[in-house]
C-alpha cells in the first residue's frame, strides 16, 4: 500500500487512494474563515460539526445515506501541496500565516456517521465531525457536495427498486450528468439496490457489475435490421439482448427469434406505449417459441412509470436521466452546522443558528432507531449525553475516522458492497407505509430527548 501524498509517516491507506489533491474542491469562504480565526486565535478551539437535512426532498418518506465511502477517500486526499499553495498565494486568497497552516494540513480529528446505506429522516445527524474549528470547517463544502448528491441519487433509486417489486433495475444515466457525477451516481444507485450500471469507470473503481449491448445507431449502421442482429448474435451468442424498436417492433421480434432461436436471451424496448407494447411482445415471443427470452424496458423511466408497469410482463428495467438527477431532486438539502465547541475552561458549549426559518438544535447528538417488534417507530435523538442503548433501540452512529485515520472497511469496492448489504438489511425495518410514492410525512417521526 502507498503512503499518502507528502512525507511518508508510516501510516497505511487503502490502495485505491491516489496522489491527487482534493483541497481546492471547496468554497473560498472556508479558507477566509481560517484566515480570520487564526488572527483571533480561535482556530484551534475544539468543535463539533454536524450534517443533517431539515426535511426530505419532495415530501418523501425516507432517505438513503450514500457517498460516505467516497467521502472518506476524498478527505484523505485533502492536502495542500505546492501547486495548490502557489495558486492561493498568487491570487491572494489568504495570508502567509494561513498558507503555512494549510501546508501542514491533514484532518487529524474524528468522524462518526450513519453507516453508508443507512436510512435517514429529518434531523438525522448523519455525519458528526470533531476536531479543531479550522480542520473541521474547511471540509464543509467537500462533505456536502458528496453527501447531498450521492444521497439524493440513492434515495431516488431506492424508490425505483421498491416500485420494481423484485425485478432487476440497471443504471444507465452516464450521458445525462457530468462525467464524474456519473460514476458517483452509479455507485449510489448500486448501494440503493440497482443491480448493474452501464458505466465502465464505476465498474473499475467500485466493483459494480456492468451491462450493455447496443444502441439504435448499431442497427442504423447496417444495411438491414437482420444484418445488425446477425452481427450481434455472432459476436455475443444467442443469449444476447436485441434492441427491437428501431423500426417495426413485431417484425424485429420475429427476426430476433428466427436468428437466435429459442435460446434468445432477451429484447429491449425503448419507446412506445410500454404496457401495451410489452404485452404484445411477450405474447409474440411465447408464440414464436422463445418463452424464456426476457423483456427489458428503458425509455425515460422513473419510480412512477416503473410502478405503472407492475402488472406488465417486464423482466427488468434500465433507468437513466431520472436516477442520476435524483428523480427531480438532485440535492438532498443537507447542511453542515457547528453545534458545539469547548469554551476557555474546557467545557462543551452547545451552539445553534436561531433563524426562524433555518433554526437548528444545539449540542452533540446521539441518535438511535427506536424499534417495536422489529419495526422502526421513531428516530430518537439524544442531545448532549450518550444514552444507554436498550433492546428497543439501534444505535446509528459508527466510527468512520479515528484521529485522522479512516476505517478501511468502508473504502473501495468492499465498502461499497458493505453499504449495499446494509441498505438491504435496514430497509426491512420500515413500516409498509414508507413505500408509498405519493407525497407524505416521513415514515417515522424524529424526537429529540
Amino acid at each position: 500500500m502507498r503512503c499518502l501524498p507528502g512525507p511518508c509517516d508510516g501510516r497505511r491507506t487503502h490502495p485505491r487512494l491516489v496522489a491527487m489533491s482534493t483541497a481546492l474542491l471547496t468554497d473560498r469562504y472556508e479558507l477566509t474563515m481560517i484566515d480570520a480565526s487564526l488572527e483571533s486565535g480561535r482556530h484551534a478551539r475544539r468543535s463539533v460539526f454536524e450534517v443533517f437535512a431539515r426535511s426530505l426532498p419532495g415530501a418523501r418518506r425516507f432517505g438513503v445515506v450514500a457517498g460516505t465511502g467516497r467521502l472518506l477517500e476524498l478527505i484523505t486526499e485533502f492536502r495542500f501541496r505546492e501547486p495548490e499553495l502557489e495558486w492561493l498565494r498568487t491570487n491572494s486568497v489568504v495570508d502567509t500565516a494561513t498558507l503555512d497552516w494549510l501546508a501542514d494540513y491533514r484532518f487529524r480529528g474524528n468522524i462518526w456517521g450513519y453507516q453508508e446505506g443507512e436510512l435517514y429522516f429529518p434531523g438525522s445527524p448523519i455525519l458528526v465531525v470533531e476536531g479543531t474549528f479550522a480542520e473541521g470547517v474547511i471540509l464543509e463544502t467537500l462533505i456536502l457536495s458528496v453527501l447531498n448528491y450521492d444521497s439524493a441519487v440513492a434515495s431516488a433509486a431506492a424508490r425505483m427498486v421498491s416500485a420494481a417489486s423484485g425485478r432487476p433495475v440497471a443504471e444507465m444515466g452516464s450521458r445525462r450528468t457530468a462525467e464524474r457525477s456519473a460514476v458517483a451516481a452509479a455507485r449510489a444507485a448500486y448501494i440503493a439496490g440497482f443491480g448493474a450500471t452501464s458505466n465502465l469507470e464505476a465498474g473499475r473503481s467500485w466493483g459494480i457489475p456492468t451491462m450493455g449491448t447496443a444502441a439504435h445507431s448499431f442497427t442504423l449502421l447496417h444495411d438491414s435490421e437482420e444484418e445488425a442482429f446477425r452481427a450481434q448474435i455472432t459476436a455475443f451468442g444467442p443469449g444476447t439482448t436485441l434492441l427491437v424498436d428501431t423500426y417495426d417492433v413485431p417484425k424485429a421480434v420475429e427476426t430476433a427469434v428466427r436468428l437466435a432461436g429459442p435460446e434468445l436471451g432477451g429484447v429491449r424496448i425503448d419507446s412506445g406505449d410500454l404496457p401495451e407494447v410489452v404485452a404484445a411482445v411477450r405474447a409474440q415471443l411465447d408464440r414464436l417459441g422463445a418463452p424464456n427470452a426476457k423483456i427489458t424496458v428503458t425509455s425515460d423511466l422513473n419510480e412512477y412509470t416503473i410502478a405503472a408497469l407492475r402488472a406488465a410482463p417486464v423482466d427488468s428495467y434500465g433507468v437513466g436521466t431520472s436516477v442520476v438527477t435524483g428523480s427531480g431532486f438532485p440535492a438532498s438539502g443537507m447542511v453542515y452546522k457547528l453545534v458545539a465547541h469547548l469554551d476557555d475552561d474546557g467545557a462543551w458549549i452547545p451552539v445553534a443558528k436561531k433563524s426562524s426559518s433555518k433554526n437548528s438544535v444545539a449540542g452533540r447528538k446521539f441518535p438511535i432507531r427506536s424499534m417495536h417488534r422489529g419495526t422502526a417507530v421513531a428516530e430518537t435523538i439524544h442531545v448532549g449525553a450518550e444514552p444507554e442503548f436498550g433492546i428497543d433501540g439501534r444505535p446509528l452512529l459508527v466510527p468512520l475516522v479515528v484521529e485522522g485515520e479512516p476505517d478501511q472497511r468502508f473504502l473501495g469496492p468492499e465498502g461499497t458492497e458493505l453499504a449495499r448489504a446494509h441498505r438491504a438489511s435496514v430497509i426491512q425495518e420500515l413500516p409498509v407505509s414508507a413505500f408509498g410514492l405519493g407525497e407524505g410525512d416521513p415514515a417515522i417521526p424524529t424526537h429529540y430527548v
